[in-house]
């Protein structure tokens, strides 16, 4: 059979699918809770995440705030000198003014015969520091480095030795007193602010621990306006540095990087150096120092005449406080300024005049710095109401300023 030509046909294209219709649903009819649900849920999660975005911005304003002031701290240390050779320069300063105190105290023996057979007297040498704060002669030191002492002499940094030294007066509640010495040629050391010192501010102690004279230590102010730290000591508002402190520092300037004296270095924490020491701050230092140059004594202390005791959690609940910052009044001294003024045993002491007062030490400070014979407001919270007193601030008896 003849075989047939073959065909070439050109390929059918696929054929294009054919897409199913939808198939369309009925919508549902929406609930009639669904808003309610809605609102309520949104207010559930408000609650839960709303502290969270407030401590953010308290974070966040934190943040600002101390970005800002390192920005400004770092311009300012950008434009600063050296700060060693600046400490080089402020013991230059201060070094003629320091002087080194020792001093011989008679010491009774135990012995009970000792008298009988005539022993000799013991004696103990004692050891501290001072700087010269007017050039007549006039050095300011502690009062603990010269108490009991029956003799003292000064050592001037140019080698001088004086044995005549003249006690001009002393306040054992601030450890200040005042010397007095017969020497020319001397160099006075000015005085700072230390209502102007910030904490971190550098500082430089010098004194004479363990008879090594005009010691040079370095270090910032660490704290301010401690109290309670230091015992027989009655008006405490301390600066707290770690400048090093070591026994014979006692009396010693603690100075600012301008060479003032804006402390006197009094104590250290523990018996041992630790890195914490305090200093009188120069506002109390200077007031005490003017009186007793002036007359030898203090009077221009304030006095209100109570006793005080902190406010503990159990006395508070035991008095129905509901705080324990203040001063409260345990005993009012007879005929006192605080009696005549009304104020009670009982009484928790909360403000003077606009100053808060959040634990008696705050009170005795601010009653000493007011002037005898001047009027001052007194804030007691008396029966779970807040009562405004009036008192007229008396004059400290000297019977009472001379206790430790």
């Amino acid at each position: 059979m003849e075989d047939s030509p073959l065909s070439h046909e050109p390929p059918r294209p696929p054929a294009e699918p054919v897409l199913a219709e939808p198939v369309l649903r009925r919508d549902r009819q929406a609930s009639p809770h669904l808003p309610f649900m809605l609102v309520l849920l949104a207010l559930l999660l408000g609650l839960l995440i709303s502290p969270y975005i407030a401590e953010k911005i308290v974070y966040g304003v934190n943040r600002g705030r101390e970005r800002a002031r390192t920005e400004v701290a770092r311009a300012a240390l950008a434009d600063m000198p050296d700060s060693a050779s600046r400490y080089t320069i402020v013991a230059q300063a201060i070094a003629p003014s320091v002087v080194g105190i020792d001093t011989v105290r008679i010491v009774q023996s135990r012995d009970e015969m000792a008298f009988l057979f005539r022993q000799p007297r013991l004696e103990a040498q004692g050891e501290g520091s001072g700087v010269i704060i007017d050039e007549a002669g006039y050095i300011i030191t502690n009062f603990h480095v010269i108490d009991g002492a029956s003799e003292a002499s000064v050592k001037l940094s140019d080698g001088r030795v004086i044995r005549d030294v003249q006690v001009v007066g002393a306040d054992p509640p601030t450890d200040i007193a005042v010397l007095k010495i017969e020497a020319s040629g001397l160099t006075a050391a000015p005085w700072g602010d230390s209502d102007e010192l910030q904490v971190g501010a550098p500082v430089l102690a010098v004194g004479n621990p363990f008879g090594l004279e005009r010691t040079v230590t370095a270090g910032i102010i660490s704290a301010k306006d401690r109290r309670g730290v230091v015992g027989n000591v009655g008006y405490q508002d301390f600066l707290q540095t770690d400048a090093a402190v070591n026994p014979g520092n006692s009396g010693g300037p603690l100075v600012n990087m301008s060479g003032e004296v804006v402390g006197i270095n009094t104590a250290i924490y523990g018996r041992a150096y630790q890195g914490i020491s305090f200093a009188i701050p120069s506002r109390m230092a200077r007031d005490v120092y003017d009186q007793l140059k002036a007359t030898g004594k203090i009077t221009q202390r304030g006095w209100l005449g109570i006793e005080m005791t902190p406010v503990t959690p159990q006395l508070a609940e035991q008095l129905n406080l509901n705080t324990i910052e203040g001063g409260l009044v345990a005993a009012v001294i007879e005929g006192s300024p605080a009696e005549r003024a009304g104020i009670k045993p009982g009484d928790l002491i909360v403000r003077w005049n606009a100053d808060p007062i959040n634990e008696p030490g705050d009170l005795s400070l601010a009653v000493a710095r007011t002037k005898p014979n001047t009027k001052a407001e007194v804030t007691v919270l008396r029966d779970g109401k807040e009562e405004k007193l009036t008192v007229e601030v008396g004059s400290r008896p000297l019977e009472i300023q001379l206790q430790r």
